[in-house]
């Protein structure tokens, strides 16, 4: 059965895609480092699946092309298919983007669940159903501590999923205050919050247009620091998801 991970903020612009996107790649790296890229007939390890309607990870895939070193898919339409996720075969891990906003027909306050209705709210409920573990990312700006408190309390707590606060998207030529008042906030929530920060950098930023992975960026200081920020990311989930199973199972 593959492990199902989900990336959930209700805030958009948050670095989810990013998130999906990269740890997709640098967690196929690590698992499968001689398979090159998932178009070559040879299964990769990892699947990418979006449940985003704006597509911002499928464009980012497109783009990408032949060389994409993981299994893209589309399926915040396939609503079957996602109630089967754990039962994924072809592949040992599958991450998901989700959209950070909700449609206009899933706002029903009186629909009993904070996610709505609607085809969108569907897809999200049935990744949860299968979701291993949660990443929840959080940027050094104030505005988007509200949602992700929303997010976490009355989404994914409710539901008993284990799930991890990343801060994403941090600029260290912003100092370290904003990164450090991000992390207090989370630690005061009692939320668990990774060890690994993603940094801002504008290789990032171009990657998407430029049809790139974290992992195909041109060699450089950078560059390894994109790299070694996703690939810490990728380390650090497995161990809290092996740890999160050893406790439900002693």
């Amino acid at each position: 059965m593959a492990t199902v991970i989900v990336v959930l903020n209700r805030k958009g612009g948050i670095g989810k895609s990013t998130i999906t996107v990269n740890l997709a790649a640098t967690t196929a790296a690590v698992l499968a480092p001689d398979k090159g890229s998932a178009q070559d007939g040879v299964l990769a390890p990892v699947a990418a699946v979006s449940l985003d309607p704006q597509g911002s990870s499928a464009w980012w895939a497109e783009r990408v092309g032949e060389d994409l070193p993981f299994i893209f898919a589309e399926a915040y339409n396939d609503l079957d298919d996602l109630k089967r996720l754990r039962e994924a075969t072809a592949v040992d891990i599958v991450i998901v983007d989700t959209p950070g906003w909700t449609p206009p027909e899933a706002r029903d306050e009186n629909s009993g669940d904070p996610l709505g209705e609607g085809r969108v709210a569907d897809s999200i409920r049935a990744a949860l159903d299968n979701a291993d573990h949660v990443i929840v990312p959080i940027e050094t700006e104030s505005l988007g501590w509200k949602p992700t408190a929303e997010t976490i309390e009355e989404v994914i707590k409710p539901r008993g999923i284990p799930f991890t606060v990343v801060v994403s998207n941090w600029d260290p030529r912003d100092g370290e205050g904003d990164r450090d008042d991000t992390k207090q906030f989370v630690r005061d929530n009692g939320w668990p919050l990774a060890n690994t920060v993603i940094r801002h950098y504008k290789l990032h930023s171009k990657a998407a247009a430029l049809g790139q992975v974290v992992t195909q960026y041109a060699k450089s200081r950078t560059a390894q620091e994109c790299q070694a920020d996703f690939s810490n990311l990728a380390l650090e989930m497995q161990l809290r998801i092996a740890r999160a199973r050893d406790g439900r199972n002693s």
